[in-house]
Order: C-alpha cells, then sequence, then structure tokens
C-alpha cells in the first residue's frame, strides 16, 4: 500500500478541500513516485499502478517553485537530534506527487507559492528563497497562526495550513517519520503464563504450576 492508498484507507483526505492530516502507517520505504513497471506494491491494482507511473511522469512544480517547497518544508519540520528534516525523508516529491494526484489543490499550492514571493518582493526585494533566514521565518510567523494572524493575510495563512499538513503526511508516513514517533507496528507477544500473585489472589496453588 503506498502513502496515497494508506491515507485514503486511514479516512485523512478530507474530500473536496485537500487538506491531510499526518499518519504514522506505512509499511515501505518505496512510494508511488518512485514505481516502476518491475517494483509494483503489494496490494495495489494494475490500474491504480499504471495512473502511479503516469503521474510520477509527469511534472507539476517548476524548479523553482520546488525550492521554494523544499525550504517551506524544512522550515516546518526541521532536522533534530532525532530524526532529519522534512526534505531529507522525500517530502517535496511526495507533495509533487500528492499535488497531481489531487488536482484541486494545483491552483492553491502554486497560487500560495507566486504570494510568497510578490510578498517577498514588496518587502526585501528578494523572492523567498532568496531572503535571509530571519526574513523567511518573519514572514511566516504572519501565516503560521490563523488566530492571530491580520486579515489581510488570508491568502498566506490558507496557503501556509494547507503546505503544512502536506509536509506533516509526508514527513509522518515515510520511512524517517514513522521512526522518529516510535511506532514499531505489531509484534509477537510473549506469553509466560498467569503470574503467581495473580494466581494466589484466586485460590490457585502456585506450586502446582511453577513446580
Amino acid at each position: 500500500m503506498n502513502r496515497r492508498e494508506s491515507l485514503k484507507a486511514l479516512g485523512l483526505i478530507a474530500a473536496g478541500s485537500g487538506v491531510l492530516a499526518a499518519s504514522s502507517c506505512q509499511q515501505e520505504k518505496t512510494t508511488a513516485d518512485t514505481a516502476t513497471a518491475s517494483d509494483k506494491l503489494p496490494g495495489v491494482q494494475d490500474f491504480e499502478h499504471e495512473r502511479n507511473k503516469q503521474l510520477q511522469a509527469e511534472k507539476f512544480f517548476t524548479e523553482h517553485e520546488m525550492a521554494t517547497i523544499t525550504v517551506l518544508a524544512d522550515i516546518i519540520i526541521p532536522q533534530d537530534d532525532t530524526s532529519g528534516s522534512a526534505s531529507e525523508a522525500g517530502v517535496p516529491a511526495f507533495i509533487e506527487f500528492m499535488v497531481k494526484d489531487l488536482p484541486e489543490n494545483k491552483i492553491p499550492m502554486r497560487g500560495g507559492l507566486k504570494w510568497l514571493d510578490v510578498q517577498c518582493q514588496k518587502r526585501y526585494g528578494n523572492a523567498f528563497i532568496n531572503c535571509k533566514n530571519e526574513q523567511q521565518l518573519g514572514l511566516i510567523d504572519e501565516i503560521a497562526y490563523p488566530e492571530t494572524a491580520k486579515p489581510e493575510m488570508r491568502q498566506g495563512v490558507a496557503f501556509f495550513s494547507l503546505m503544512r499538513n502536506f509536509t506533516a503526511s509526508g514527513f509522518f508516513t515515510s520511512e524517517m517519520g514513522v521512526k522518529d514517533i516510535g511506532y514499531a507496528g505489531n509484534r509477537p507477544g510473549v506469553w509466560n503464563g498467569v503470574p503467581p500473585d495473580v494466581l494466589q489472589t484466586y485460590g490457585f496453588d502456585t506450586e502446582a504450576f511453577f513446580g
């Protein structure tokens, strides 16, 4: 099951809105954006596999847009002592695939990326990716908190919320993200019998069980 199908199976894609919630379910590091005819994923039907390959072959974001997405993703989930950054987990490629898979997000994402550049050009005379780190973070701070954002920043707020949800979904369904939250999955248990104190509580002779 690839990331897209995992998210759909868990009901984490909000129908019609394209807003994704984070998930900690992924069985394989291989994803739909790297699928080829020789590595069809388990549980994926032929028509799904063919569609995945078709989407993977398409390009939507420009190089500049992908560079901006990479910077944003690493602002949202930077490297820390536990894990690498969002871009190291493959989040930009995940977002590229998801936007093609859910095309209703194409205009909001492209428009939001353009909005960032326009804001930065007006303020600093540079595109977002060419601004200083403190300038980037200053603008992000104005759109990262919907409750306190100014009304004139509502387009940026909507874009950043979508970007943040995509980033969290991509990271926490990656091998790195699953390890980050310590998800171990199903593991066989070891049964050592009823504990002696429980047997004594119910009047059983522990010597008969343990000798």
